[in-house]
């Protein structure tokens, strides 16, 4: 029982992370400072690796994550658990988990140098050994630009109401 729920979990971490914006807010640095055409350039990157991420999931794509995720990646499922990068390559490619829908909304994108934050709401619909996980959620990921590539170091998944 205890495997199967860390593998649901890991379920969710994989579905979660690979999410793609209906809608994305970008947050100045300051009140007054408009965000700039370098910043727009970021965050359209982001975006857009949120939106391979979730395709990368609903097609049960490991090499996605094995290519994006940092070596010391870390991520936190909803019931507490700590996944690695390792752990979320395996569970990609064991093929237990079937995403049938991932839709994500209230997207926001905050800079910081090379680094960017992502929060997020995702509805998802799918199932794990044939247990329902599908469920509302809001997650956080932490991507790091390292040799010019955008990778993810970190993740938090929460259920929601």
């Amino acid at each position: 029982m205890i495997y199967r729920c860390f593998v649901l979990l890991c379920a969710l971490i994989l579905a979660l992370p690979a999410l793609s914006a209906q809608h994305v807010a970008m947050r100045p640095r300051t009140a007054i400072a408009p965000v700039d055409t370098a910043d727009q350039s970021t965050i359209r990157e982001i975006v857009d690796m949120e939106r391979q991420a979730r395709e990368a999931s609903l097609h049960r794509d490991p090499d996605f994550s094995q290519r994006t995720l940092a070596d010391d990646y870390v991520a936190i499922t909803p019931l507490g658990q700590v996944t690695t990068k390792q752990d979320t390559v395996s569970a990609r490619k064991s093929g237990q988990l079937r995403y049938e829908a991932i839709n994500v909304s209230d997207m926001v994108v905050r800079l910081y140098g090379d680094t960017a934050v992502v929060t997020a709401r995702a509805d998802v619909k799918g199932h794990q050994l044939g247990e329902d996980f599908s469920g509302p959620y809001r997650y956080t990921r932490v991507w790091v630009r390292h040799n010019g590539h955008w990778q993810a170091v970190s993740y938090q998944a929460t259920v929601t109401q």
